[in-house]
C-alpha cells in the first residue's frame, strides 16, 4: 500500500512455502491472515464469515466489511498496535497472488477520450468511414467530436476475459510464440461486493466492494478475425485470453478508502520509461455508468471484476510492443504497484 493510504487497510491473498493461499489484512506493508483475526473479532463482538478466500469474503461483503472496519479501528489504538505486532508478517516474506479469482471478468473497451482519439488519428484518414482525405488536424477534430457525441448519447462497449488469464501483480507476463504485437493496457479494476441487476447509476457505487489494478494484455495482431471469417469481427480469445494476460492486484482496496474513482492517476512504465500517465477523469463512461449499463445486460455477482478501460499510451501509439526482458511497472494512485517481467513461453 502507498503512503497515501497508510492509515487505511487493504486485502490481499498470500501463501508461504507453497502452502494453500490465504486472504489477509494489509497495513503498512505488513499482513495478518484473516483467520488469525477471528479471535479479535469475537472479542470486539463482531464477526466476519467466509474468511478462507477473498471471493468468499465478497459474498457477504456488507457485513464482512463492517467487521473488518471495526477490527481496523481497534488496531489503530495503543492496545490494538500490540495485537497487530504479535500477528503481523512483512509482506516481503510472503508470496503475493492475485487478490481474488472471480467468476466473471468484464472489460470496457475504447473508454478513454484521448486514447480513442489518438487511435483514430494514428490509423490515418480513410481507416474510418467518412475520414477519407482528411489532414491530421481535421481528423483529430473529427475524432474529438465523435467521442463527445458518444459520451452524451452512446453506451459502454464490453467484452469478456477468462479468469484463466489472471496472474499476480509480481508474476511474469508470458508471451506466446504466435503473438508478434503483445501490448499493455493498464486499467482501474472494480470488484463487485453485491449481486447487481438493473442498477441505477446513482446507486451503482454502493454495489462496489473495492478497487484494484488490472493490465489487460492484448495481442494486437490477433484482435481481428482472420481469413475466411473476417466478417465475424473481433477475436477476443486469440487477442486477449492467454495465460498471465491479466495481472491483477496487488491488493483489493475497499471502496471507502477511494473517495473518487474518477480522480485517480494511472501510470505505466516500460523499462522505467513512462508510457501511460492519465487521470481516470478522462473516462468516456465513468464507473457508475459502466455498472448501470452492464447490470442491465448481465447478472453481476459478488467478486466480479470490471476492467474500466485503458488510457492513451498503449504500444500501438508508440509502435513498440512487449518483448522478452521487458519490465512493466503499473501503478494507480492509492492502489499500489504491479511489477511484471516479460518472458517467452517455452513449449
Amino acid at each position: 500500500m502507498s503512503e497515501a493510504i497508510a492509515s487505511s487497510y487493504a486485502l490481499g491473498t498470500f501463501s508461504v512455502a507453497g502452502a494453500p493461499a490465504f486472504p489477509a489484512m494489509v497495513r503498512n506493508q505488513e499482513a495478518v491472515a484473516l483467520t488469525a483475526l477471528l479471535p479479535l473479532a469475537e472479542r470486539l463482538g463482531v464477526y466476519f464469515s467466509n474468511a478462507d478466500s477473498m471471493l468468499a469474503l465478497t459474498e457477504r461483503w456488507e457485513s464482512n466489511e463492517a467487521a473488518l472496519n471495526a477490527i481496523h479501528a481497534f488496531l489503530g489504538g495503543d492496545q490494538g498496535e500490540a495485537v497487530w505486532r504479535g500477528l503481523a508478517v512483512p509482506v516481503s516474506a510472503l508470496t503475493l497472488h492475485a487478490p481474488l479469482m472471480p467468476r466473471q471478468v468484464f472489460c470496457c473497451g475504447a473508454n478513454y477520450f484521448k486514447h480513442v482519439v489518438d487511435l483514430i488519428v494514428d490509423q490515418g484518414p480513410g481507416a474510418n468511414p467518412g475520414t477519407e482525405g482528411m489532414d491530421a488536424q481535421t481528423l483529430r477534430a473529427y475524432a474529438e467530436d465523435l467521442m463527445t457525441r458518444r459520451k452524451t448519447t452512446g453506451a459502454p462497449y464490453f467484452f469478456n476475459k477468462p479468469v484463466s488469464s489472471i496472474t499476480g501483480a509480481n508474476d511474469p507476463i508470458v508471451l506466446p510464440g504466435f503473438a508478434k504485437l503483445p501490448d499493455w493496457e493498464l486499467e482501474l479494476a472494480v470488484v463487485m461486493g453485491r449481486p447487481a441487476r438493473h442498477v441505477k447509476r446513482e446507486e451503482a457505487l454502493q454495489y462496489v466492494a473495492g478497487f484494484t489494478i488490472a493490465n489487460d494484455i492484448s495481442n494486437r495482431d490477433w484482435i481481428w478475425a482472420r481469413d475466411e471469417v473476417k466478417a465475424m469481427g473481433t477475436d477476443w480469445v486469440a487477442g486477449k485470453s492467454c495465460p498471465t494476460y491479466l495481472p491483477l492486484g496487488p491488493y483489493l482496496v475497499p471502496g471507502r478508502f477511494v473517495s473518487d474513482p474518477q480522480n485517480l492517476t494511472i501510470t505505466l512504465k516500460l523499462n522505467g520509461e513512462i508510457k501511460q500517465n492519465e487521470s481516470t477523469a478522462d473516462m468516456i463512461f465513468d464507473v457508475a455508468r459502466q455498472i448501470e449499463h452492464l447490470s442491465g445486460i448481465v447478472q453481476l455477482l459478488p467478486g466480479d471484476i470490471i476492467c474500466t478501460g485503458s488510457p492513451a499510451g498503449n504500444g500501438t501509439h508508440y509502435k513498440r510492443f512487449l518483448q522478452e526482458g521487458d519490465v512493466v511497472e503499473s501503478s494507480i494512485s492509492g492502489l499500489g504497484t504491479q511489477t511484471n517481467s516479460c518472458i517467452l513461453e517455452r513449449i
